[in-house]
């Protein structure tokens, strides 16, 4: 659906830190008449064993870091709160405020391609609680609930 030039206009990371490759699914953050809000957003990362943290994590045996893999969730939020917001032009920055619930099921390796998913769960004034999750073929790999709030 976005390729990595859409998403740059709405994620403030580059290369190396960017860890979205496409977006593939996008519902806009709503609010309906009883108030409720939604939104979701799937992302696309493709993990390739050139990438920098594979030389030092872990030498001979590559793992996926997992305080990536939160980022990966959390710039997935932003993604979905910031083109829900009207991106660069709205001069909103999403930041990511708390992490928990935190739950790492299965290593992430070289060759893998990373589905992240993201759900809003609540969105109070500059605040947003979303739940995250990442899929490995098919197999949930990891989660988190996250917080943010836009400056």
């Amino acid at each position: 659906m976005f390729d990595v030039k859409e998403i740059m206009k709405f994620v403030p990371h580059r290369y190396p830190f960017l860890l979205i490759d496409r977006v593939t699914e996008f519902t806009a953050v709503e609010t309906d008449a009883e108030g409720n809000v939604t939104g979701t957003v799937k992302t696309l990362k493709n993990v390739t064993i050139n990438e920098a943290q594979f030389q030092g994590h872990f030498p001979g045996e590559p793992v996926f870091p997992g305080v990536l893999m939160i980022e990966n969730m959390a710039q997935s939020a932003c993604f979905l709160l910031s083109k829900s917001a009207g991106g660069v032009e709205s001069d909103k920055v999403y930041y990511l405020g708390m992490v928990e619930k935190v739950k790492f099921r299965k290593p992430v390796v070289p060759g893998d391609q990373m589905v992240t998913e993201v759900t809003l769960l609540k969105q109070i004034g500059n605040m947003a609680m979303v739940k995250a999750s990442i899929k490995v073929d098919g197999q949930l790999v990891a989660k988190a609930e996250m917080a943010f709030s836009a400056a």
